[in-house]
């Protein structure tokens, strides 16, 4: 199997070129569904250690519908298959820059949950325009032992988020284990009451939002991800649902710029403009480096040739 691995704001986005199954051809949301259901095993083992990494996601590329595109791809990480991927996103740009198959400017790529677009500005700097993001739902609560009452905002990005603004505790790396904790009993709790099932979403994804360290940002975030990884970096469709959830609040004006924070301090440039449907259109611009380029085996005598499962 033929991967490029990049990373995007310390995020790691590992593109798989070739050696991928046989999706079929159709929407690409059948085709992610079938990935889904019936390659669980292929795509755990390109994203397990000792291949992959906790952090990872991986795009897999495949043929566009929208033969506009330059090209379609399917995103997922160790637990699941991504409806869109905004860090992935980026390095999927920059890597394809890379290797000469696109250039500087305006590309479409095609996503299971629509086409997104991206502006290669420069070998490593690229702004994506996502899909159309929304807030939901607002003041919902939760109960979580140790830490009382967390009131979010039920959000789409891309993916589905439950936000919480301000975080129960302080959004810094020498907290990333207590609130790796915490987002994950606020997921089960979320998901336990039913948050986003009458909108036909499971919440995948946790946001806390504390101050920003810089005199530049605009607020700091930990980003859970399904996998139980925290993002490295500041999570381009959680920006998008939090785009959203400010546009709905009042507390950001349509074209206004603010520089978001991740946990471990790298940023992206975020603003919106009105949706067609009372949403947002997110803009994320952020940054991506190409580490490695790279064949996967899979040796049939490998004890590990599936990941390391525990």
């Amino acid at each position: 199997m033929h991967v490029i691995d990049s990373h995007t704001g310390g995020e790691p986005t590992r593109v798989i070129l070739d050696g991928g199954p046989d999706l079929g051809s159709g929407p690409l949301a059948g085709r992610a569904q079938r990935l889904a259901t019936e390659y669980r095993d292929f795509y755990r083992s390109v994203i397990l250690e000792p291949r992959g990494q906790p952090a990872m996601v991986c795009a897999l590329l495949v043929e566009p519908v929208d033969q506009t595109c330059v090209t379609g791809v399917i995103y997922f990480d160790a637990e699941a298959v991504l409806g869109m991927c905004g860090h992935g996103t980026i390095g999927l740009a920059v890597t394809l820059f890379h290797m000469g198959r696109i250039g500087l400017g305006s590309h479409r790529i095609e996503t299971p949950v629509g086409v997104v677009t991206v502006d290669v500005q420069d070998a490593n700097t690229v702004t994506v325009t996502n899909v159309e993001s929304r807030r939901i739902a607002s003041g919902l609560s939760v109960d979580i032992d140790g830490i009382g009452t967390v009131t979010g905002d039920l959000a789409y990005g891309g993916n589905a988020f439950f936000i919480v603004d301000p975080s129960p505790i302080p959004v810094s790396a020498a907290n990333i284990a207590q609130l790796t904790e915490v987002t994950i009993a606020v997921r089960q709790a979320v998901i336990a009451q039913g948050f986003g099932a009458e909108a036909g979403l499971t919440v995948d994804h946790v946001i806390f939002y504390g101050p920003a360290e810089t005199p530049t940002g605009h607020s700091r975030n930990f980003v859970l991800c399904p996998d139980n990884a925290y993002d490295r970096s500041p999570c381009g469709t959680g920006s998008s649902a939090r785009l959203a959830c400010l546009a709905a609040a009042g507390r950001l004006a349509e074209g206004e710029e603010i520089v978001q924070e991740s946990v471990i301090g790298s940023t992206y440039r975020l603003s919106y403009r009105t949706g067609p449907s009372g949403g947002v259109i997110p803009s994320i611009t952020g940054q991506a480096y190409v580490m490695a380029e790279s064949k996967l085996f899979f040796l049939p005598q490998d004890p590990f040739k599936s990941g390391i499962v525990l």
